[in-house]
């Protein structure tokens, strides 16, 4: 048996790198910008060994089996998983989002009649079951493995690579790239092993493996020679550090940056265009730039530009008292430019000094989140300003009379004759409103300043707080770079709810949940008490108090939170918190660093 297993292993390994040390032969084989692309059987037959090899190894594991045998297998099934997932992410979302889900109950809410709870069947709850401190019934093992023997078959035979264009792969090269530096090598999804760095190789090794498919499309074949020798240095860093003490700050530089700089120059080489209709802006160099994210895919459909004229007007109506009932106040109220557009108390302040249910959240970067306010209660930023205006401690007017307001001042007209052809009505006043906070996403803070090469100012403890906050310490789990919300890479195309336990005070010797229902209602879901939404660490030096209800005054309370374990940690009852509640033990002198590096993400203009 050993014997066939070893000849197994060595068959596959032959079959799918053998490539990559002698040239293909594709003699007739071009690169197209309007077929089907005439690679798409090799990438298919790439795929399908995967896959194959995945299905092989997870078919082994068995409650039958000892522990040690069940792991073997699991790591041989994981990282063939790992040479399939580029592909899994560009050509079958849905299942790689599945496969590779979190060990935490999935809550589908569309309304109070249709509301689905899902057990994660995934290489993630796996991992814990079998490598985990917990004991687990052999039951519960069988439901999870069992799954994935039928699943991983499953995708195989279903798989839609018959059709792509060749901008389709390089595209699945592209969102590959930017996995591995935003989520892949964070730990995100191997909470037990820490094997980030591994699973990334595993990445790495399919990129290129797709390249040398495509080797002799090179119109400049040192194109070619710059993307292997970029590769293998990469996977040369991988290999050669350990999870806590990876330089990521440097491979991103060096390494994520360059290959999307590869990524263009081989779109001009092959003469194809990328699609605009993503998240992400497909000639972007650079993670931390402000041209990264395609702004339109951010906004609701037919959405007008983002112009100077308009983010005036905009910027005008937010700070106009005019728009709410008492004529007292204005979005401005709530979110201060000089604070970061938060306004410095624990709890929002509205009407006639009424403190509001929750803090005032920043509202820097705000476009890049897929649902607003805490509870997700608005999918776009134009919805959120009709909830603060229909709120009865907020603006507690209706839009119709915010529109007559602004139609009877001459101003106004003369600025909307320009902008909206004359046309006032809520519709256009949301909109110009919510232009404004488009606009405010300069990514001009000293870090990102340091990521595009435009200065070399950052101190070794500064660097040492980002490695630590993208590595040991767990953060860019929930806060995904570059906008570090909850907003899930590389599609970016959700944005998450965590339920961390936070307690009313940051006085953790008597420690006590705090009340508020969070996602709970409107549906009155148990399992999602005490859930928020992810906010982004930008700006964070001027946002003072911190977390939904302003428990935290300083950084080091908020670490100290999180180092503890969160709620669960400090020995509340939180029965669905998403946080782990095994503390971090993180040193005086790391949590210092990681403050350190979040304190350089302040933008300029502040």
């Amino acid at each position: 048996m050993k014997i066939i297993k070893v000849l197994f292993k060595i068959s596959f390994v032959l079959i799918l790198f053998s490539s990559c040390k002698k040239e293909i032969k594709q003699s007739n084989k071009v690169v197209s910008a309007n077929n089907d692309s005439m690679f798409n059987d090799e990438i298919r037959q790439y795929y399908f060994q995967t896959l194959d090899s995945a299905a092989h190894y997870m078919k082994r594991i068995d409650t039958l089996k000892s522990i040690e045998e069940n792991r073997s297998n699991f790591l041989e099934s994981r990282k063939w998983y790992k040479y399939a997932e580029p592909l899994l992410i560009a050509y079958d979302y849905e299942n790689y989002l599945s496969m590779n889900a979190p060990n935490l109950l999935k809550v589908e809410m569309e309304d109070a009649t249709e509301i689905k709870k899902i057990k994660p069947n995934s290489y993630q709850v796996l991992e814990e079951y079998l490598f985990g401190d917990e004991t687990i019934s052999n039951r519960e093992l069988y439901r999870v493995y069992y799954y994935l023997q039928v699943r991983i078959p499953f995708v195989r035979r279903n798989h839609i690579i018959i059709k792509q264009r060749d901008r389709h792969h390089l595209k699945m090269i592209r969102d590959g790239i930017v996995n591995i530096a935003t989520k892949g090598i964070t730990g995100f999804d191997s909470p037990i092993l820490a094997n980030s760095l591994t699973d990334a190789v595993y990445n790495y090794e399919t990129i290129k493996k797709i390249i040398y498919i495509y080797k002799n499309t090179f119109k400049n074949h040192s194109l070619f020679t710059q993307w292997i020798r970029q590769i293998d240095n990469a996977i040369s860093v991988l290999k050669s550090s350990n999870f806590d003490e990876f330089d990521r700050y440097s491979f991103i530089k060096r390494h994520t940056n360059r290959q999307l700089e590869l990524i263009n120059n081989t779109a001009t080489d092959w003469n194809i265009q990328l699609s605009q209709s993503r998240a992400l802006n497909p000639t972007s160099t650079n993670i931390f730039s402000e041209t990264f994210f395609n702004k339109k895919m951010f906004s609701m459909p037919h959405t007008p530009e983002i112009t100077e004229e308009r983010v005036n007007l905009g910027k005008t109506l937010f700070n106009d008292k005019a728009l709410s009932i008492s004529g007292t106040i204005s979005c401005a109220t709530c979110h201060v430019k000089e604070k970061a557009f938060t306004d410095g108390h624990k709890l929002a302040i509205g009407l006639d000094g009424t403190p509001l249910q929750r803090n005032s959240p920043t509202l820097v970067y705000a476009m890049y989140q897929k649902t607003f306010f805490y509870d997700g209660r608005a999918s776009e930023l134009e919805g959120q300003i009709v909830n603060v205006a229909n709120n009865e401690n907020e603006f507690h007017i209706d839009l119709n009379t915010i529109s007559k307001r602004i139609e009877e001042n001459p101003k106004y007209q003369r600025l909307f004759d320009s902008v909206y052809n004359g046309q006032i009505n809520h519709l256009n006043v949301r909109n110009a409103i919510a232009t404004y906070i488009r606009s405010l996403t300069p990514f001009d803070s000293k870090f990102d300043r340091n990521m595009q090469n435009l200065e070399k100012t950052l101190s070794k403890e500064e660097i040492l707080g980002f490695n630590l906050f993208m590595g040991k310490a767990a953060c860019a789990t929930c806060h995904f770079p570059p906008t570090f919300y909850g907003t899930v890479p590389p599609k970016f195309d959700e944005t998450e709810f965590e339920n961390i336990g936070i307690t009313r005070t940051a006085d953790f010797n008597h420690p006590a949940i705090d009340e508020d229902p969070g996602l709970y209602y409107p549906f009155e879901v148990e399992e999602r008490r005490h859930f928020f939404k992810t906010a982004t660490i930008r700006n964070i030096a001027l946002t003072a108090p911190y977390m939904h209800n302003g428990a935290f005054e300083t950084l080091e309370e908020v670490l100290e939170f999180y180092n503890s374990g969160g709620g669960q940690g400090l020995g509340l009852d939180v029965p669905y918190q998403t946080l782990p509640s095994d503390p971090l033990n993180l040193e005086k002198i790391e949590i210092d660093a990681i403050i350190a590096f979040m304190k350089t993400l302040t933008d300029q203009e502040y």
